[in-house]
């Protein structure tokens, strides 16, 4: 380790741009993953962070829930599957809305209230307690949607007032309230008057034992309905996955350029300095006090790599809007950190096996070269 540090020491500047390109990478894979958490939440997280653990759709509607309708009977029929303990309605729409003035527009979630399909996430106010409340995702509060805001549908037939706000609670990138299942049929008839009935989207269950078994019973009990636990249903809805893919394949990329940065460095330091291997071989080092030292000094570059990129993720998120917030997640930094180092330590191989072969009498006999010039 000493003689690690004492080389680090003498070549600071070279040590010092390595760390700072590993700590560039390490952001970028931070922020992308980063960005990514909060982009698919902007797309899926009023279902994922709502109560019901099953998520019950039309087996037509491909798991998209804005083509889904359920009848009565399948919801009665959902009920009475063994392992649902509680089951109820979910209607869900897209709707033209006035907030402060403003038209916009907003998803709107009814559920039974007190019932599966409550908001999980609530961070301010309190839930709906009766027809005309509402909890709306707390990153648009300050866009007409903060509690005591009065929201309106179909130019004010409806008017929905904000009692609570819950985290991480958007929908298809827009805001949402949740309301009671009444106040949702409410405003779907309010848009259009001559429906001849209102349906809900979806069935939610709160289940005891596996949510995955349970949704499979239902399945298999009631005709016409395709059920999934709530991360499978959260992970099916239209664009989820093509968002997913595309972003692992840049952090995939972004891992590989970091093994072969710190793999290429160290390798190429180790072929420049093997003459003073070879003297240090000379002088009594054993070969596993030298691939120590060079452990030692992928370590402390790649530490340091993951310390500059937490800072910098840091700092981003300090930076960022409250519109589309980023946050520094300490289990994120730890997690992707870890592989980081783990990924520079296997890049050195090369350089290690480079150490190794690497003979006391090559110090000689490039002594007895310049000798004889």
């Amino acid at each position: 380790m000493t003689l690690a540090l004492r080389e680090i020491r003498r070549a600071k500047l070279r040590f010092s741009l390595l760390a700072g390109a590993v700590g560039l990478l390490v952001f970028l894979i931070l922020f992308q993953q980063t960005l990514l958490g909060t982009l698919l939440g902007y797309f899926t997280g009023a279902l994922e962070n709502q109560s019901g653990e099953v998520v019950v759709f039309n087996e037509e509607a491909r798991r998209n829930l804005e083509g889904s309708i359920l009848t009565e009977e399948q919801l009665a029929a959902i009920a009475d599957v063994d392992g649902v303990e509680a089951a109820g309605p979910l209607g869900q729409g897209t709707f033209t809305v006035r907030a402060v003035g403003e038209l916009t527009d907003a998803s709107l979630f009814g559920y039974e209230l007190g019932g599966p399909g409550e908001p999980t996430r609530l961070v301010e106010g309190r839930l709906p307690e009766s027809d005309g409340e509402a909890v709306a995702s707390s990153v648009d509060a300050s866009a007409g949607f903060d509690i005591g805001d009065t929201v309106e549908v179909a130019d004010g037939e409806v008017a929905i007032e904000v009692v609570g706000l819950a985290a991480d609670s958007r929908f298809s990138v827009q805001p949402v309230l949740f309301v009671s299942y009444a106040t949702w049929e409410g405003a779907t008839q309010a848009v259009n008057p001559d429906a001849p009935a209102v349906l809900p989207s979806a069935g939610l269950a709160i289940v005891e034992g596996d949510a995955a078994d349970v949704a499979t019973a239902i399945g298999e009990a009631v005709d016409g309905v395709e059920a999934l636990d709530r991360a499978t249903a959260v992970d099916s809805l239209p664009g989820v996955a093509a968002v997913s893919q595309s972003f692992n394949l840049i952090l995939v990329l972004a891992f590989v350029v970091v093994t072969l940065v710190v793999g290429f460095f160290f390798l190429i330091l180790t072929v420049q300095k093997l003459p003073a291997l070879s003297l240090l071989k000379a002088l009594g080092y054993s070969d596993g006090a030298l691939i120590r030292s060079v452990v030692a000094q992928v370590l402390v570059v790649s530490i340091a790599g993951v310390l500059i990129g937490g800072g910098m993720l840091q700092l981003a998120s300090l930076a960022s809007s409250q519109d589309f917030p980023i946050e520094a997640d300490p289990r994120l930094v730890a997690t992707s950190g870890g592989a980081v180092v783990l990924l520079a330590l296997l890049a050195s191989v090369g350089a290690l096996r480079r150490v190794k072969k690497v003979a006391a009498t090559d110090a000689v006999s490039r002594q007895s070269l310049g000798g004889l010039s």
